[in-house]
């Protein structure tokens, strides 16, 4: 029966072992990778975000993530806004769902 099985798959010696070196510095290059191309922009956008949260106040026109826009009328300390969306219609939110401060008297031009 040896005939059917090939020398190569039926080698005898010693498996062939790679440096532990070689693991150690595939393993620091996965890492270097992933933290450049995940964590590292990741935090500035945390970072970035953060900054415009911290800089809302009374007066600006925002665009929150559920796509409403409105104007800011009152920041308070808990970390809710009241936006207006029109003459009529006041929101309370939290400010981290805001997602843009936008240029002055942008929604008039709409």
């Amino acid at each position: 029966m040896s005939f059917l099985i090939s020398n190569a798959i039926a080698s005898v010696g010693n498996p062939t072992q790679g440096s532990t070196y070689s693991i150690i510095i595939t393993m620091v290059a996965f890492g270097l990778v992933f933290y450049f191309t995940i964590l590292r922009p990741q935090q500035k956008r945390t970072k970035e975000h953060k900054k415009l949260i911290d800089s809302i106040t009374k007066g600006d026109e925002i665009l929150t993530t559920g796509g409403l826009l409105g104007r800011v009328i009152k920041v308070t300390e808990m970390g809710y806004i009241i936006i207006a969306l029109n003459d009529a219609t006041e929101v309370m939110i939290k400010r981290d769902f805001v997602a843009a401060i936008l240029p002055k008297n942008t929604i008039k031009a709409l």
